[in-house]
C-alpha cells in the first residue's frame, strides 16, 4: 500500500464524540476525570478514545485547572539503599494521587546545580519538587532555593524555611547505642559514615551524646563511605583493640564488612563483639549472624514528603520538620556481656 505523503492526523474530542455518539462536552468531563458523567456513558467514552487512539491534551488542561500533573524530584544520589526505597515510595504516592514523575539526579552539589535542575523542572511545566539529599549542602549559606514552586526537601538538616521531612537520625542512633549499654558493654565504638553526609553526622552526634549520658568513655569514631569495604577495613582496625566489645556502624553495609574483618580475625560475633547496624536492608536479617539493626521508615518518609508537597501545592501550609521514628530491630549479632 503507497503511502499519501500526508501526516497523520490526531483524532479530535470531537471524533471522540462522533464514535461514542456523545457530545464533545461529555467528553471533555471524562477526559478530565469528572464524576458527573453516568459510568455506562463513561465506558462507552473510555471505549472511543482506545479505538481511535484519542490522548486528551495535557497541555489544554493545564491552562484550564492551573495544574500540570507533574512533580519533580532532584536527587544527589541514586547508590544509596535509602535514596531509592525514598524515591520508589515519592513515585507510588503520586501515581495514587494522578502525578506523573520527573527525576533529575545530579553528580555534584553546586548552586550552578541546584539552579539548573529547577530551571530545567520549570520548563517542563511542574507542579513542585521534592529535593532528597545526603549531604549538608541546603544548609550551607551559599546554597538557594530558587523561589516560585512549592518544595519539600528530605532531610533534617535542610533550611528551616522550606517543609522537611526525614527519618529520626539521632532517636535511631541512641536506640543503637542503648541496646549495647544496656546489654552491659563498657562502651560503644562507632564507624560513622562520610563527613559530608547529614544523616552520618546526625548520628555520630547522637551516638557521642548517649555515651557521655551514661557516663561511658567516648573514642574517635572510625570513618566509612557507607561501604562494606570500608566497614571491613574500620572492622580490622578494631579487631585489633582487645578491649573492643561492641561496635555500631553507621549503616547495614559497613556492619556487614565489619562483621567479615571479626570472622577473619578470630573476633566471634556476638560472643567477642556485638555489631548494631542501621538501615534494616532487606539483606540485614540474611547476614551471618543475623543483624541487629535500626529500622528506618523510608516508604512513610516519601509518603510524607509527597503528602506535604500536594499540600503546598493547594495552598496549604506543611509543618516543619516533620520526623519519622525508627525501630531497633533485635537480631544475632548482639549479645549481653
Amino acid at each position: 500500500m503507497q503511502s499519501t505523503g500526508r501526516p497523520r492526523r490526531e483524532p479530535s474530542i470531537n471524533d471522540v464524540a462522533r464514535e461514542a455518539g456523545v457530545s464533545a462536552q461529555t467528553v471533555s468531563r471524562v477526559a478530565n476525570g469528572k464524576d458527573v458523567v453516568r459510568p455506562a456513558t463513561r465506558e462507552r467514552v473510555i471505549a472511543a478514545m482506545q479505538t481511535l487512539g484519542y490522548r486528551p491534551n495535557s497541555a489544554a488542561r493545564a491552562l484550564k485547572s492551573g495544574r500540570y500533573r507533574t512533580i519533580g524530584v532532584i536527587m544527589f544520589t541514586l547508590s544509596s539503599y535509602g535514596n531509592m526505597r525514598t524515591l520508589e515510595a515519592i513515585a507510588t504516592e503520586a501515581a495514587a494521587a494522578g502525578y506523573a514523575l520527573t527525576l533529575i539526579p545530579l553528580d555534584a552539589a553546586t548552586q550552578a546545580s541546584v539552579s539548573g535542575a529547577f530551571a530545567q523542572l520549570s520548563e517542563q511545566a511542574v507542579d513542585g519538587i521534592v529535593i532528597v539529599i545526603e549531604a549538608h549542602l541546603l544548609h550551607q549559606a551559599e546554597i538557594e532555593l530558587p523561589s516560585g514552586l512549592p518544595v519539600v526537601v528530605v532531610d533534617a538538616g535542610a533550611q528551616a524555611r522550606r517543609p522537611v521531612v526525614d527519618t529520626d537520625q539521632a532517636q535511631g542512633a541512641r536506640l543503637a547505642t542503648e541496646h549495647l549499654l544496656d546489654l552491659g558493654h563498657q562502651t560503644v565504638r562507632h564507624i560513622a559514615g562520610p563527613v559530608e553526609s547529614f544523616s552520618a553526622e546526625r548520628r555520630l552526634q547522637s551516638w557521642r551524646d548517649t555515651l557521655v549520658g551514661w557516663g561511658a568513655p567516648v573514642h574517635q569514631p572510625l570513618r566509612g563511605d557507607w561501604s562494606a569495604d570500608s566497614g571491613y577495613r574500620a572492622g580490622l582496625a578494631l579487631a585489633a583493640e582487645p578491649t573492643v566489645t561492641a561496635v555500631f556502624a553507621a549503616n547495614d553495609q559497613m556492619a556487614l564488612g565489619a562483621m567479615r574483618a571479626f570472622h577473619e580475625t578470630g573476633r566471634s560475633v556476638p560472643t567477642d563483639i556485638s555489631v548494631v547496624g542501621f538501615d534494616d536492608t532487606r539483606e540485614a536479617a540474611n547476614f551471618w549472624p543475623p543483624l541487629t539493626t535500626i529500622h528506618q521508615h523510608f516508604e512513610r518518609v516519601g509518603v510524607l514528603a509527597l503528602t506535604a508537597l500536594l499540600q503546598q501545592i493547594d495552598g496549604v501550609d506543611a509543618p516543619s520538620p516533620d520526623l519519622v521514628p525508627t525501630e531497633l530491630i533485635v537480631r544475632a549479632s548482639t549479645a549481653a556481656r
